[in-house]
């Protein structure tokens, strides 16, 4: 796929902001970039709106929403969203589909939502949640530190006779058995030091301080600390997320979204907060079939949030930006999960199964760390042995996860970004598409006549996007207004409540038969208006509706 930058690194700060302003400047008829909030560190949150200004405003034409790095560490993720940014525009006026987008569509992207948080997890060995900011001043245990200056905080392993752990017959890394009462154990920590030593021997990691999750943060599903580990001090707290929701609120055509995230090789859908089964059920379907184009090109099992995500299904994670896009907007909104390190260690996870616990976790893990062994050397490293500045020897090893498990290796970023942008042009031709199919005068009597107009919805999805948003009274009805003749019987401006798509076309296949459209979907109204007008005028007919577009046409009668 042809673009103008190489996607075979992570894009620092700097660089991402410079890669966007060139963006900006080389393509001055197709991207506006704005700065859609600055952080407490003095970084922009950029937003890159990409659509043909001669074509229309952004507000004319069904909207789009893409991000990245609503974690700090989840890289991939802008990276993906840079990629498709970059291929739309380079492609422009070059590939016809890519063209017909840009010319009837609107695409907004923030393709790095926290840049203090990816600075800091770029540029130092650190890991941390969504942004640097310290929630947690409580000390004690073993801080994170880089001991031996390698640029990675690996693990650390301590021989006592109290340890967990000891050494199988390949020298990985197991669980002691309860009739293990002879040998060499150790405990395993993250390398790094002790930290306000109070005389406890039992020793402990220490508390992240920057457990700050802006994926909590959002005002759907909202729980507080500690309830909801990382969820700020109210909903919006962080000005990063508020500036999300406020731009999201300012561009209305927005109609789908995809949300970066990492790692799991899945995509997620909503509801999060509650059994999809209680969500309206040709929601449901439709919100599965658009992953399904996912899975086809990405390799990502779909999966919805309540059903077989979480954890936990009474003290579930909420707070998420893809459930208040549904619940609140309306707007089918997947998360994204980048990058399967298990499936690729021939240990795939089984989403939505109960699994065996520690014990396959302790399967998958050394899977891993033999494929990053073998497929990622230059981010392992076997065991050594260092001085500790508290414990005397210990050994530190393993890989770096930050580039293989949360991250793909550089050299595999591309194939990971391709994939997405595939999916996100497949994504984008779903959105609603107004037309006018027919728009026709009849001279009933001299200077008396009669229009008639027919007006659809091409696109996949209905004008209302989704059931949820019709029930919630989010969805705004299609207009249609006739000028340039006196109306006599009809209105000028008729509303339509919903323009389906033809995704509520409902088929079926027969055991003993074939396949049929049972109904057609309600995509089509025919309005007529009785006029008086001069023989020569011109009317003009315009169907609009905020998520769909807007069509318009003329006749001279």
């Amino acid at each position: 796929m042809k673009t103008t930058f190489k996607y075979d690194h992570y894009f620092r700060y700097e660089e991402l902001s410079s890669d966007l302003k060139e963006l900006a400047d080389t393509y001055l008829d197709l991207m506006d970039l704005e700065v859609n909030c600055v952080t407490s560190k003095g970084r922009n949150q950029y937003v890159a709106i990409l659509t043909n200004k001669k074509t229309g405003g952004m507000l004319e034409k069904p909207g789009w929403y893409l991000d990245g790095n609503i974690h700090a560490g989840e890289v991939t993720s802008s990276m993906c969203a840079m990629h498709t940014v970059d291929f739309l525009l380079t492609n422009y006026g070059k590939d016809p589909e890519v063209t017909k987008i840009l010319d009837t569509m609107t695409v907004y992207c923030i393709p790095r939502v926290s840049p203090d948080g990816a600075e800091a997890y770029l540029s130092s060995p650190t890991t941390l949640r969504s942004v640097d900011r310290k929630m947690h001043e409580e000390g004690g245990g073993i801080q994170e530190c880089d001991l031996d200056h390698d640029g990675t905080i690996r693990m650390m392993r301590i021989q006592t006779p109290y340890g967990a752990w000891k050494k199988d017959a390949e020298g990985q890394m197991v669980l002691r058995s309860p009739s293990d009462t002879d040998g060499i154990f150790y405990d395993i920590y993250p390398e790094g030091v002790l930290e306000k030593f109070d005389g406890d021997e039992n020793l402990k990691t220490a508390k992240d301080p920057f457990t700050l999750d802006f994926n909590r943060n959002f005002p759907y599903g909202w729980f507080p600390e500690p309830r909801q580990d990382g969820a700020g001090a109210y909903p919006l707290c962080n000005p990063e997320t508020k500036a999300i929701v406020d731009f999201i609120l300012a561009h209305p055509n927005i109609g789908g979204a995809a949300i970066g995230h990492t790692s799991g090789g899945i995509i997620l859908y909503p509801p999060g907060t509650k059994p999809s089964s209680s969500a309206p059920a040709d929601d449901i379907r439709i919100l599965k079939a658009i992953a399904d184009m996912g899975k086809e090109e990405l390799g990502y099992q779909p999966l919805n949030i309540f059903d077989s995500f979480l954890s936990s299904q009474e003290n579930y994670d909420s707070g998420a930006l893809d459930d208040w896009m549904f619940e609140t907007q309306g707007i089918p909104a997947y998360t994204m999960e980048f990058w399967d390190i298990s499936s690729k260690a021939g240990v795939p996870r089984k989403w939505g199964e109960k699994g065996d616990g520690i014990t396959e976790e302790l399967k998958r893990f050394n899977a891993i760390m033999r494929w990053v062994k073998n497929n990622a050397p230059q981010y392992y490293s076997d065991w050594k042995k260092i001085d500790h500045p508290d414990f005397g020897s210990v050994e530190i090893g393993g890989f770096n996860y930050k580039f293989t498990h949360q991250n793909p290796p550089e050299n595999m970023l591309l194939k990971e970004a391709e994939a997405d942008t595939r999916f996100n042009l497949r994504f984008l031709k779903a959105m609603p598409k107004l037309v006018i199919d027919e728009f026709k005068s009849t001279e009933i009597s001299e200077g008396i006549y009669r229009i008639e107009a027919i007006v659809g919805n091409r696109g996949y999805l209905s004008t209302s996007l989704t059931d949820t948003a019709l029930k919630n009274h989010y969805a705004k009805p299609v207009k249609v207004t006739l000028s340039g003749a006196e109306i006599l019987e009809g209105k000028q401006t008729a509303e339509i409540e919903d323009l389906q798509g033809y995704a509520k076309t409902s088929t079926g296949v027969w055991y003993y038969g074939n396949i049929t459209t049972e109904k057609s979907a309600s995509s089509r109204r025919k309005l007529t208006w009785i006029v008086k007008a001069e023989k020569g005028s011109k009317v003009l007919l315009e169907v609009s509706q905020i998520k769909a577009g807007k069509a318009t046409s003329a006749i001279v009668i």
